[in-house]
């Protein structure tokens, strides 16, 4: 089957702004329990789970029992830091921003298992909690068409990072059977971010490091939802 690619309309800066997607409006839904998991090979280092805040508006914390491995705050949501002063409470609009190119480390690391896939890692180097909602916006140097993300890859929640943490998302490079169309190899990678509804920008784009090779692709190129966790998305 041919993939639909769907062109870009407008760019801002280096923030992919104008997109041509299938994502749902409130940026969340329900993950397919029922895949099978394997590990990633190769996979970069990670910096710790995110912390899973549902659409309800509860936050569940998915690492430690802080909920906030990097911030240094061991409190419980909506206390206050140790000699801060400040509330720790990501639902507070202090504390709450949205993860782009400006506030966070973004790497981008291909892996031999499974094949043809590659990995982006969003780590916050902030001071905030930060959003990371939908799914990555990737443009291979001149690109003039926007990937798609599976649909079946969304998370439960928005994935909210605490400073130090990071969050997922997997990058379907090529069709392992050759099926794929227009097959050429990347040597620069933009990384976009959405903002709080599908189609808009969520600020500063990123450009992560690609192999001195290039990373090969073709029309069979597609991403998953940001995940708060490798595990959600080893299957894929």
């Amino acid at each position: 089957m041919r993939t639909r690619r769907t062109h870009l309309f407008a760019v801002t800066g280096v923030a992919l702004t104008a997109l041509a997607l299938t994502a749902c409006g409130s940026g969340t839904g329900t993950r397919d329990e029922g895949a099978s998991k394997t590990s990633f090979t190769e996979a970069p280092a990670t910096g710790g789970k995110g912390t899973v805040v549902p659409a309800s508006g509860k936050s569940t914390d998915s690492g430690s029992a802080s909920g906030s491995s990097g911030s240094g705050s061991s409190g419980s949501p909506g206390s206050s830091s140790a000699g801060s002063g400040r509330s720790s409470d990501p639902w507070d609009p202090k504390n709450r921003v949205l993860c782009n190119g400006s506030n966070t480390k973004v790497t981008a690391q291909p892996v031999s298992r499974p094949l043809n896939h590659m990995i982006i890692t969003v780590r916050n180097t902030g001071s905030k909690y930060c959003d990371l909602t939908y799914f990555p916006i990737l443009r291979f140097d001149e690109m003039q068409w926007v990937p798609q993300a599976d649909e079946e890859t969304h998370p439960q929640a928005v994935t909210t990072l605490a400073p130090g943490e990071s969050g997922y998302a997997a990058v379907l490079l090529s069709a392992a059977d050759g099926s794929g169309e227009g097959g050429t190899t990347g040597h620069k990678l933009v990384v976009g971010f959405q903002g709080k509804t599908p189609n808009s920008s969520g600020g500063a784009s990123a450009t992560p490091a690609l192999p001195a090779k290039g990373v090969y692709y073709d029309s069979s190129l597609k991403v998953t939802y940001w995940q708060h966790d490798l595990d959600d998305i080893a299957g894929w």
